[in-house]
């Protein structure tokens, strides 16, 4: 048996073939839109486009965490962006996020549409105009910050690492495995340890911290991500698992896991949130009953 010789990377790399694993197909180097597509555009005042992945989540549960309090200005549509067919590259996503990732909103409410692009500047940005879910005191409110700045910067290293070499990529290499496996199991103390004598991230008060963070760490938590709940040894993180199990029990969250998602119990998948009523009459199980 020949070994397979080491990859020596050349002096200037090229793309001269699909990369990526189950994704190589959607990947390239190069950013802009592959296609002319307007946006589809609705009643309310925000107009969401995305998907339930993760980041996707993060979003709907706060807009119907915001929609719970009362705050009927946050109402929205929610737009359907299937990532795996390359929506996000259409021109009229592009012009709302000229990254190409999900979630993206509009904010239509003033005299001005406005664009507002990446998850946590989404929170942010929903937090502040309805005072909610943002501690007002400079401690609490810096606290919550860090911790939702804490997600961007490691969540890369738990979905674009590990759960890429360990899920999607064509093939297994130890090496990487090993080296995000540590990683995401170091991030999942960091979180465990902040949990042991704090209820929610920030402290006392439910924030967009948790928000950010729980679709990730959360379902990492629960073994629904990546099929890695047992190789990461995901029960040992007590206090993780006590605050994951909280915060799903919430109905606002519940509601917001549901919104665009496309895959699992059709109950409990609605492709597009239009209305309130939705839940309950358009969840796909109803539309493929009554196909």
């Amino acid at each position: 048996m020949t070994d397979t010789p080491a990859y020596v990377p050349p002096k200037v790399w090229t793309w001269n073939k699909e990369n990526g694993g189950q994704f190589a197909s959607i990947n390239r180097p190069i950013a802009g839109p592959t296609h002319d597509k307007e946006l589809p555009v609705g009643k309310h005042p925000f107009q969401l486009y995305s998907l339930a992945t993760p980041n996707g989540v993060k979003v709907t549960v706060m807009l119907e965490e915001l929609l719970a309090l009362g705050h009927k200005g946050a109402e929205y549509d929610a737009w359907l962006i299937r990532i795996g067919n390359g929506d996000q590259f259409g021109s009229g996503f592009v012009d709302i996020n000229p990254n190409s990732k999900i979630p993206a909103l509009m904010d239509r409410s003033g005299p001005e549409p406005i664009r507002v692009f990446e998850s946590g500047s989404i929170l942010l940005y929903l937090a502040e105009k309805f005072g909610a879910f943002l501690p007002k005191d400079i401690k609490s409110r810096t606290e919550a910050m860090s911790w939702l700045f804490w997600q961007m910067g490691s969540a890369p290293y738990l979905g674009g690492g590990f759960g890429h070499f360990y899920a999607y990529a064509p093939t297994k290499i130890e090496y990487a495995i090993d080296r995000f496996a540590m990683e995401t199991k170091r991030q999942l103390d960091v979180l465990d340890r902040r949990l042991a004598d704090n209820e929610y991230l920030a402290g006392k008060e439910y924030t967009i911290a948790d928000m950010a963070v729980w679709p990730w760490y959360g379902a990492l938590a629960k073994g629904l991500v990546y099929g890695a709940g047992e190789f990461l040894s995901v029960q040992d993180y007590k206090n993780v698992q006590r605050w994951t199990d909280q915060i799903a029990q919430r109905p606002a969250v519940k509601r917001g896991r549901m919104v665009n998602r496309v895959s699992g119990d059709p109950a409990s998948q609605l492709h597009e949130r239009h209305d309130a009523s939705d839940f309950e009459t358009k969840t796909q199980d109803k539309v493929e009953a009554a196909t």
